[in-house]
Parts: structure tokens; C-alpha cells; sequence
């Protein structure tokens, strides 16, 4: 059985990332590396999502020219109940989505959330914006879109 998925025309560097998510049975389209989610933006081809707090993306900094939506909010992390329908008011179910979080963690609930609501073709950025946490507790230097010095800017 094809799905809605497989019918609509994906850019051809992410054919093989929906082909992996396939076989894997991710319910999203799949993970993308930093720089090749830049790529895709860059080309217009993708719209990145910045589904961080408000907060982080001040304060730590953010991709510009990047659609905001949280998925979650405070320091509780508390879950954004109107995340899938902010979504849709800022983007189209049948884009390009590429979500970014902090580490690749929520941009992956994200995903998976904005799928089951609809959204065709929805890619998490795998390591996030800032990557892992290293030995000394630190984010920046073990992956994540900084780390590989793609564009960001800093308020």
C-alpha cells in the first residue's frame, strides 16, 4: 500500500532519509543532518522550524530567516497543547518541514506529533542546535547546527 507519503515529490536528498524512515517505521519522514537541512533551506526547498522556547532562542540563539513554533514553554518544559494548530497557521501540511530543537530530542516528538496530524513531509534535524552534552556538561561541541558553523545570529 503506497502512502500520502510516498505519492508527494520529495526533494531528491531526502528520498533516501524517507526511504530509511520507511524501513525503520518512523511515523515522520525521517532525520536530517544540519547541513543538509541548510542545504535545503538554503535552496528554498525546506522550511526550517524552530520548535525551542522562546527563551532559548534568544538567549542562545537561533537560525535566521526560521519559522518559531514551541513545542514547549517555562522550565518545566510544559507541552504547547496548541502546537499542531500554531503549526498549521505558519506553514502548509504539505511542505517541506525541518524541526530543530536543542539536541534533536523534541524536534523528534515534534515530528512525530505534526505527522499524526497530518503533516506529509516533516524531517526532525538530527542533533539539534547545540548537539550532546560533552564531559564537561557543555553543549556546542558534540554536533548540532553550531557546531558545524552554519548560519545563526544571537539577540
Amino acid at each position: 500500500m503506497t502512502t500520502v507519503i510516498e505519492a508527494i515529490q520529495l526533494p531528491e536528498a531526502l528520498e533516501p532519509v524517507r526511504a530509511v524512515a520507511l524501513s525503520t517505521g518512523l511515523s515522520y519522514a525521517g532525520g536530517v543532518p544540519p547541513q543538509l537541512a541548510w542545504e535545503l533551506v538554503q535552496s528554498g526547498q525546506a522550511t526550517l522550524v524552530d520548535v525551542r522556547t522562546a527563551e532559548e532562542r534568544k538567549f542562545v540563539g537561533h537560525v535566521p530567516g526560521s519559522v518559531h513554533v514551541a513545542w514547549a514553554s517555562g522550565t518545566s518544559m510544559t507541552r504547547n497543547p496548541r502546537f499542531v494548530r500554531e503549526l498549521e497557521a505558519k506553514t502548509s501540511k504539505n511542505a517541506v518541514l525541518l524541526l530543530l530543537c536543542r539536541s534533536g530530542k523534541r524536534s523528534d516528538l515534534a515530528a512525530d506529533a505534526a505527522a499524526k496530524a497530518g503533516f506529509t513531509r516533516v524531517f526532525n534535524v538530527l542533533e539539534g542546535f547545540e548537539g550532546e552534552i560533552d564531559e564537561q556538561q557543555h553543549r556546542g561541541g558534540l554536533g548540532g547546527w553550531r557546531s558545524y558553523n552554519l548560519p545563526w545570529v544571537q539577540d
